[in-house]
């Protein structure tokens, strides 16, 4: 921790010197969205009101930016105080997640409408946790500079959890501003081999000017997770007294594991560029409460052009041979302790867009515009006439698609956003996307309703690693897989007034493709022992069309200082055999919630719930690091164990701290705390938070 302690002291000096020089350059007025004004502990300020030294208008405000267009959209400051204690919780703040029980370890929603397609950067997929994309990285604008500092840690310092997160913005003057985000995660694990190390960083800038518009950031993840393959045996949680061998206790770091010495190292760079030249006019605009007029530009037409670069290297190390040839079906690389593959994108887009309301044919904005992308993949590969030898070899692709969106962003009723793309030439050649979403804002009994609706058809051609994979221990190349079909249709109720919304969704998929178990009997089963099996994973596809329906409730109520948060996701999936799916998902959370010492210091006290209904879960192939159906052979359903937490969330001015007790009815139930097979949550542990922000 002492890396960590050091950059942190060099954050809080960075941010001081900046702090003296940027408040003499910008005064103490306000700037950007009135909604994003905070003072200097981060609270919401009355504009209005006298300024002191002790509420000086920061003015700021944040946003993220599309990779395909550049266009932005304004995101929430971090400084919310509720359910601050879930912000460190691998399952999601609301438990949506599947993952194998440690912090930062790969995860897949079972929520089927919060997954996504899997990215030619498959590898890290499930790590998106703490994987960031290019749409992820927030921007700040701000009159003083912002910084925030937040560390977590669970459990003690040999087995315990830790985590270390910075964000650092600040302005060069009103257009220019840059800074940088770092996210170090460290677990230890409760469990043998299962430990995570995970390093994600961004660099950002950007120049907001009148006629030109520049951001750019840049991305570095360094993941190294140890593999254990699971537990032996799961009586070891579930039934521990017929385990203990004669011994009071069995320590969680005791159980035994499947496998050790095994590890999966991914590092990626990532690097984003996207500038517009806007064409338009000046016109006078008089502020409210303001007698004197300013210029301001007004974009008419903007020309556009984007670049990313992605590089991705995925090496798997294993140096146990023996072990290998007990557990896996196949050793395609014989004792060679590692297999490497590596991925390369660098896609350009170019294109023209006329701003919404300045065109007599076109009321809302259209935008046109094309994309190149050229990608390699190396893979091991056999060399011709020698069956024993082994090389890396390149696979190239190159696919050009052209596409169009339509966006209506003005007014206060009606929004939508439709937008289409095809692929002409290339690998991906007959691939297209029609994508759309809209609100419609109405008013109902003096509040707002809001609808959203977003539906999409996609003919999808599957990822490279879905042809092609070349490893120690799986290999296929799969030339005859056709395009996924995919067509989606939901919507969304809000009604602030009542803490009500209500949203459901359907989707049919054809040709869906899927990582299928195929592990093979290695010994038959016997009066006393249970068969074992030899793992493999193979690539399918369910040439059937499967339906996936879902919906969600989300309602909280308030008496006084008492709340109740809840959230009820009923699913249902036309074949659970490829495509498993928990019908019920639950979340509740039961708290108080007061001010003391002249409401300067915020409390949230309470206990939540997570629950899900007994399903065939996905298992986890640690070959590969991804997760797959499980062994039809030996398959058994998981869930139906209520999760438990119970904390104390304060706020005192610009710090945020939580304690919790994870897991506090630890042990219950037939299956216990299981997610994914054979992968046991952390027994019951203690958890601490604390955030701070500064903004001088």
């Amino acid at each position: 921790m002492r890396k960590i302690f050091i950059l942190t002291l060099l954050i809080v000096l960075c941010n001081h010197t900046f702090g003296q020089n940027t408040i003499s350059q910008f005064g103490t007025s306000a700037s950007g969205a009135d909604s994003n004004r905070y003072d200097r502990n981060g609270n919401p300020i009355d504009t209005t009101a006298v300024n002191d030294a002790s509420t000086i208008p920061i003015g700021l405000y944040s946003w993220k930016v599309d990779e395909r267009l550049g266009n932005i959209t304004e995101t929430p400051i971090d400084t919310i105080t509720h359910a601050f204690q879930n912000t460190n919780d691998t399952g999601g703040p609301t438990g949506h997640y599947t993952y194998l029980g440690n912090l930062g370890a790969p995860r897949i929603s079972h929520v089927f409408f919060e997954r996504k397609s899997a990215s030619q950067e498959f590898f890290t997929d499930p790590y998106d946790f703490t994987v960031k994309g290019v749409s992820d990285v927030v921007y700040t604008n701000t009159k003083s500079p912002f910084t925030n500092l937040t560390y977590y840690k669970q459990g003690d310092g040999r087995y315990g959890e830790e985590r270390f997160k910075a964000y650092f913005a600040v302005n060069v003057n009103k257009r220019l501003g840059f800074g940088f985000d770092i996210d170090y995660t460290y677990g230890r694990g409760k469990y043998a081999n299962q430990s995570t190390a995970l390093f994600n960083g961004n660099l950002f800038a950007y120049y907001q000017g009148d006629k030109y518009n520049m951001y750019f950031n840049f991305i570095n993840d360094n993941l190294k997770v140890a593999e254990n393959g699971g537990l032996s045996d799961d009586r070891y949680v579930t039934h521990p007294l017929d385990m203990n061998e004669g011994k009071k206790s069995y320590n969680t770091y005791d159980m035994p594991t499947n496998l050790s010495d095994i590890w999966n190292h991914n590092t990626g760079y990532h690097a984003f560029l996207t500038q517009r030249y806007n064409l338009g006019f000046y016109e006078d605009v008089q502020e409210e409460n303001d007698t004197i007029s300013k210029k301001v530009f007004v974009p008419v037409t903007s020309f556009i052009h984007t670049i990313k670069i992605d590089h991705n290297r995925r090496k798997y190390i294993s140096y146990d041979d023996a072990q290998n040839q007990d557990y896996f079906l196949n050793n395609y690389l014989g004792t060679d302790s590692t297999d490497v593959t590596q991925y390369l994108s660098i896609k350009n887009t170019v294109g023209i867009s006329l701003r919404e309301g300045f065109n007599k044919w076109a009321k809302a904005g259209l935008t046109a515009f094309a994309t190149f992308e050229h990608r390699r993949f190396t893979l091991t590969d056999t060399v011709p006439g020698q069956p024993e030898a082994r090389m890396p070899i390149d696979y190239k692709e190159n696919v050009l698609s052209v596409g169009g969106q339509l966006i209506k962003e003005q007014g206060r009723m009606l929004h939508y956003n439709v937008l289409g793309e095809i692929a002409l030439v290339g690998e991906d050649i007959g691939q297209f996307t029609i994508e759309g979403k809209g609100d419609l804002n109405f008013r109902l009994f003096n509040d707002t309703v809001r609808l959203d609706a977003n539906a999409y058809i996609k003919n999808e051609q599957p990822i490279f690693y879905f042809r092609h994979f070349h490893s120690k221990h799986y290999w296929w190349d799969n030339n005859d897989l056709s395009k996924i079909m995919r067509t989606r249709v939901q919507g969304k109720l809000t009604i602030d007034r009542w803490k009500t919304q209500l949203s459901a969704g359907v989707e049919n998929i054809k040709n869906y493709t899927y990582l299928d178990n195929a592990s093979v009997i290695a010994t038959e089963a016997t009066e006393t022992t249970p068969a074992t099996y030899k793992n493999n994973v193979v690539v399918r596809q369910q040439s059937d069309n499967i339906q996936v329906f879902s919906a969600t409730l989300k309602q909280d109520f308030k008496l006084g200082i008492l709340h109740l948060d809840n959230e009820v996701t009923y699913q249902k999936s036309s074949d659970n055999n490829v495509l498993p799916l928990p019908e019920l998902v639950l979340y509740h959370n039961l708290y108080l919630e007061f001010a003391l010492a002249k409401k300067v210091l915020n409390i949230e006290m309470g206990a939540d719930v997570r629950y899900f209904t007994q399903y065939y879960a996905p298992d986890y192939a640690p070959a590969i690091g991804q997760f797959y159906v499980q062994n039809p052979e030996t398959r058994y359903k998981l869930g139906g164990y209520p999760l438990v937490n119970g904390y104390i969330n304060l706020h005192l001015k610009r710090t945020r701290i939580f304690v919790q007790m994870y897991n506090l009815i630890q042990g219950t139930g037939e299956k216990s705390y299981f997610l994914a097979p054979h992968y046991p949550l952390n027994p019951r542990i203690l958890k601490l938070g604390i955030s701070w922000n500064f903004f001088d």
